[in-house]
């Protein structure tokens, strides 16, 4: 099969000049460049738009718009068309400003045809590169654009995997010391209320949910005998429960994702006056996430129902609380809890029930689905 030959390169020559556009046209013509001609910068700029025009030879001392002016809408315009720039005089200065302006070379009229012809070559195979190198940028571009979306849903699927992990966690400890059904969540429902009305955002609202999560984690470590005693604990026994916030600091804290919330773990018990544990910390030196769980975790535990006593109402817990400012609770977390309002919390706890039950009838749904014999095919007719 015979080739095709290649398309010649198109080149516009800019220059008032009759005789020199003519001369340099037909030169180049028989070179095997397909020449077109413009005798002003703004013909030049209509031309150029009809069609791709990969190299322009252009005047420098032209009536009106000169060939400087032509270079510079050139470079706005066209950016990926080289300009050889040709002058009459042998001004060192104006071939500088040429070259700083983005010209690819500076000749003499009138040019000799091999300076002609090498600058042409030396400007079309910089332009060819030049190109290739953005086809190339371009096409890295993409592909980090596509690798960094495959990133972020990978990321995205692992810190759900992660959550749904921890929440399964978290399930298993509350059925194991019999405590009421979704404690943990109500708990993080309740921390980010509060974190949210003290205008934190983000990372930092999500590690503190974690930690809210997380807190009774430790409880893992300690005996059946003393965690699900129904009656009072002994002094020994409560030694034993008061080790688990130490020792659910110590399951976590090594997960580098989860080292926020294992501070958290750690401080769960502390209270704002310096009588808690485990390490009797006070005021701001208990981590602020564990300040907000603190006041989220009496809440729940006031109005939640134990096997021992029903819970009070949310009005009581919150009246305790704000008794309780500034000794147990730190005050200015007890004003952001105030702030959301006996009806707000409330609901909080109402739209968890309510999430919980669409979840269960969808569930049903699905095994009554799953258990439906299949039915039968259509008989369609002889």
């Amino acid at each position: 099969m015979e080739a095709i030959p290649p398309v010649p390169s198109r080149i516009l020559i800019v220059d008032d000049d009759d005789s020199v556009r003519d001369v340099i046209s037909v030169l180049l013509t028989e070179e095997g460049y397909h020449c077109v001609v413009a005798s002003s910068a703004d013909m030049a700029l209509d031309l150029a738009a009809q069609d791709e025009t990969p190299l322009v030879i252009s005047d420098m001392k032209m009536p009106g718009k000169d060939g400087l002016w032509l270079l510079e809408a050139f470079r706005d315009r066209f950016p990926d068309t080289s300009v050889i720039m040709l002058t009459g005089y042998g001004d060192t200065e104006a071939a500088v400003d040429c070259l700083r302006r983005g010209a690819v070379d500076y000749l003499l009229k009138p040019p000799k045809l091999t300076d002609l012809i090498r600058s042409i070559e030396r400007a079309l195979a910089k332009r060819r590169i030049e190109l290739a190198r953005k086809r190339y940028q371009k096409k890295l571009e993409r592909k980090v654009r596509d690798r960094t979306t495959e990133l972020r849903s990978a990321l995205k699927n692992i810190a759900t995997t992660y959550h749904h992990t921890l929440l399964a966690l978290v399930t298993a400890l509350d059925a194991r010391e019999h405590e009421t059904s979704d404690h943990s969540q109500r708990v993080v429902q309740y921390t980010t209320a509060i974190a949210q009305r003290l205008s934190i955002r983000g990372t930092e609202l999500d590690e503190i949910g974690r930690g809210a999560l997380l807190h009774d984690i430790g409880k893992i470590g300690v005996p059946d005998a003393v965690l699900l005693k129904p009656g009072k604990l002994t002094p020994e026994e409560w030694v034993e429960m008061r080790k688990h916030p130490d020792i659910g600091y110590q399951m976590i804290s090594q997960i580098e994702f989860l080292s926020i919330p294992a501070e958290i773990v750690l401080s769960h018990q502390e209270r704002f006056d310096g009588t808690g544990y485990p390490r009797r910390l006070a005021a701001n030196n208990i981590h602020i996430g564990a300040r907000i769980f603190a006041v989220a975790d009496t809440l729940d535990a006031m109005t939640s129902d134990r096997p021992y006593r029903k819970g009070t109402t949310f009005a009581n817990a919150i009246a305790e609380i704000d008794r309780c400012g500034g000794t147990q609770f730190d005050r200015e977390v007890v004003k952001a809890f105030l702030d959301i309002g006996e009806q707000g919390l409330m609901k909080i706890k109402a739209d968890m029930v309510a999430r919980k039950a669409e979840l269960a009838a969808a569930n049903r749904k699905l095994l009554e689905d799953a258990a439906k014999p299949p039915s039968a095919p259509p008989i369609l007719p002889s």
